[in-house]
């Protein structure tokens, strides 16, 4: 993802984007709308990756029905009709030609459910249009370099892959399945005849967009409670990270050497951040099925002090371990989006969670992280100035939500070589720079 859009949601009124990097974080007072940014992000990518209608009340994200998600103008502007969204990003990250694509979404309002009512998908000079309301026909436009066309799908066809009672539903899987007839496009503005070569292109945009991989990982601000024993369960993952304690054991049991690595990275990244020097699962039995402890210990130069279960110990450890074992481990998706994941660490375990992400962001992997902590964003601007991770300046994108009236206006900051940010406005960091001089009596 190279940007997103936003247009008439929730506290967003006017057309705006803002740059996203492999790490993107997301500073600003509370209520500006950056938790419904993450949300507009999973949802545009469910639908990319083939969810029928992305879901705006699925955990963490509860915006609520329509009329929670499309602005309210104020007055006698009362809310928005629909709200749009769009995402801008990289075709195939191995090419060398930078092809960018942009999926573009109009949500409408389906009795008290926002649903997609249009869209359009475009790459190198090509799009594809489509939209279709509750009680209005679908529409399909096509633009190539050679022209520009109309799909104009005959009843029995549109009867036979049910696109009549759910076009947006569908769309666009069907598009791989029908054989597209030349006699079904309909030329526009003197255009020439479609040819199988226009087809192709069409094909291309459809396919060559469609989202593959895992589910972005999406948590929650405040993760699961810690437990003195656990019982064996499923793993299905969860934004409070109720699983992480089966995944660890399972991985304990089932694969020895899979364990071996997470959990040296795990204990890595807890010397760094102060909170542990191991971590261990204490079994009440060899058989997987027989409850379990998650325990840690904490060493002092050569003495090593007595290994302590993880109700036991500081909350930071049970709230931060969620986020760093989805982090590490081997079959991460290639999305994160965080909430405050910063949330019960000491300063110094704030800034070596901004270390991991440096570590662990790049091309393959892509972090938007809403935070409220400086020691994180600091350590991520020095850690990129000091070159002790791959990740270059542009490779950091700092997004400042400012509030304006019922508004919220997103500005795009980078930070240069030196780690500087990069045009901050008046609003960025003024709190912090008043309360300094009121410390230094000025």
């Amino acid at each position: 993802m190279e940007g997103i859009t936003l247009e008439n949601f929730r506290c967003f009124r006017e057309e705006q984007g803002a740059r996203l990097a492999p790490i993107t974080l997301l500073v600003g007072e509370n209520s500006t709308g950056k938790t419904s940014f993450l949300a507009m992000i999973r949802a545009l990518l469910d639908y990319a990756s083939g969810f029928p209608t992305p879901d705006f009340k699925e955990e963490p994200y509860d915006l609520g029905s329509f009329d929670e998600i499309a602005h309210y103008r104020g007055g006698r502007g009362g809310r928005a009709d629909t709200f749009e969204a769009a995402l801008c990003g990289i075709k195939n990250q191995r090419s060398k030609e930078k092809e960018l694509y942009d999926f573009r979404v109009t949500f409408g309002k389906k009795g008290t459910t926002p649903i997609p009512i249009a869209r359009r998908i475009a790459l190198a000079g090509s799009w594809l249009k489509e939209h279709s309301a509750p009680g209005e026909s679908y529409g399909l436009q096509l633009k190539t370099p050679r022209g520009k066309w109309k799909w104009s799908v005959p009843d029995s066809t549109m009867d036979r892959y049910g696109l009549v009672e759910n076009a947006m539903t569908l769309l666009p899987y069907p598009l791989m399945h029908l054989h597209l007839d030349d006699n079904d496009f309909t030329p526009l503005n003197g255009s020439p005849p479609i040819t199988g070569e226009d087809h192709e292109l069409l094909r291309d945009l459809v396919f060559g967009f469609l989202r593959r991989g895992n589910r972005p990982f999406a948590s929650a601000p405040v993760r699961s409670r810690p437990r003195r024993t656990y019982d064996p369960a499923g793993t299905t993952q969860d934004p409070e990270g109720d699983y992480v304690p089966m995944y660890l054991a399972s991985m304990y049991f089932e694969n020895k050497n899979s364990w071996k690595r997470l959990k040296g990275e795990l204990e890595n990244f807890g010397r760094l951040a102060g909170l542990f020097n191991e971590v261990s699962i204490k079994s009440f039995s060899r058989k997987e099925s027989e409850p379990f402890q998650l325990q840690v210990r904490k060493s002092g130069g050569r003495s090593k002090g007595p290994w302590r279960n993880l109700i036991d110990v500081g909350y930071g450890v049970s709230q931060v371990l969620p986020v760093i074992t989805e982090l590490l481990r081997p079959d991460a998706p290639d999305v994160f989006l965080l909430q405050q994941p910063e949330v019960h660490l000491h300063p110094s375990a704030q800034a070596a969670l901004g270390s991991l992400f440096c570590q662990v962001a790049g091309p393959e992997r892509q972090l938007v992280v809403e935070t409220h902590s400086d020691h994180l964003l600091d350590r991520v601007r020095m850690d990129v100035r000091d070159s002790n991770y791959p990740l270059k300046p542009d490779d950091v994108s700092i997004l400042f939500f400012e509030r304006d009236d019922l508004d919220v206006r997103i500005h795009s900051l980078k930070i240069d070589e030196e780690g500087n940010i990069v045009d901050a406005p008046d609003g960025y960091r003024s709190f912090f720079m008043e309360e300094t001089a009121r410390s230094l009596g000025l």
